[in-house]
């Protein structure tokens, strides 16, 4: 059994869109978020002028489909963010997140650590891409120290999909529960055949993740979207597909999540498809739609 947990919101400016707080039921950790256009607002606020991590999110300007994260740590994050506002490298930068501690014992060691390994994370779920230059060396902590940070690390990382950031959360692969987070429930495996590929996929959490392994068709149809037909080509050039050894095909390389079964569909079969029924459940043949209708009955 998954044990509940109570998510403390609070709206500073009452406003769903300004400067939030949040904080999870006995954590000595706190969250600062706040829309980079409200940056002033954050001044006059005393936590963000503690030792924390911070992160700098957005859209890539050059590509708006893509993410972009900046991850970093200050003895002061306020004095930090204020550089980061001048640089012309940040102009990504849309949405800000702090992190502090509500007792304020959280020394430079400790943030080192937590950034280097919020970093890491970051790189292993290959959801976005990292502004970071350099990944720096996790600090060296006594055990019990590397114990709790761990331990804060988990509650940051349980928080930041509940606030909307999900760079941080890790792909599961196929037949490997250990990999999969407990708190997202997950589907049965579901196959894809038409136009001659095999690709599998399962619905975890909110997404549709399609495996590695699977393939995708390289000839499109004239119905095809351009949304689709740009998805294919990002696919391509961020190397998360290769070609296969008979040139038909393309194989993906990692595990994607998509945010539906049609954009996996579409994307992978080349034509306009509707995921409900283009998905089948590996072993009972039973199409996405019917397996979803069968939850609810």
């Amino acid at each position: 059994m998954i044990a509940g947990r109570t998510v403390r919101l609070f709206l500073v400016d009452g406003t769903p869109s300004g400067v939030l707080t949040a904080e999870i039921m006995n954590w000595t950790g706190k969250f600062t978020v706040a829309p980079r256009s409200q940056l002033s607002d954050l001044a006059s606020r005393e936590e963000v002028k503690r030792s924390g991590i911070y992160i700098l999110a957005g859209e890539d300007p050059k590509d708006p489909s893509e993410y972009i994260v900046y991850i970093g740590e200050s003895d002061n994050v306020w004095e930090r963010l204020a550089n980061h506002n001048r640089d012309s490298k940040k102009d990504f930068w849309q949405r800000t997140v702090i992190v502090t501690s509500k007792d304020a014992n959280l020394t430079k060691a400790h943030i080192r650590y937590l950034e280097s390994r919020l970093i890491q994370i970051t790189l292993d779920a290959k959801r976005v891409k990292l502004a970071n230059n350099t990944n720096p060396e996790i600090t060296n902590l006594p055990e019990p120290d590397i114990a709790d940070m761990e331990y804060f690390l988990s509650q940051v990382k349980m928080l930041l999909p509940v606030l909307g950031f999900t760079f941080a959360v890790s792909l599961p692969s196929p037949n490997q529960k250990n990999q999969i987070d407990v708190s997202h429930k997950e589907s049965p495996t579901f196959k894809m055949t038409y136009g001659g590929v095999k690709a599998y996929a399962q619905e975890i959490g909110d997404e549709f993740v399609v495996f590695k392994g699977s393939t995708v068709r390289k000839r499109k149809t004239k119905t095809l979207l351009e949304t689709y037909i740009q998805m294919r080509l990002r696919l391509k050039e961020d190397g998360k597909l290769e070609d296969s050894k008979d040139d038909k095909y393309w194989i993906f390389t990692q595990n994607v999540p998509f945010s539906s079964t049609s954009t996996a569909a579409n994307v992978i079969g080349g034509a306009q498809l509707n995921g409900r029924t283009t998905w089948l459940e590996k072993d009972s043949q039973k199409t996405y739609a019917q397996w979803q209708e069968a939850q609810t009955e």
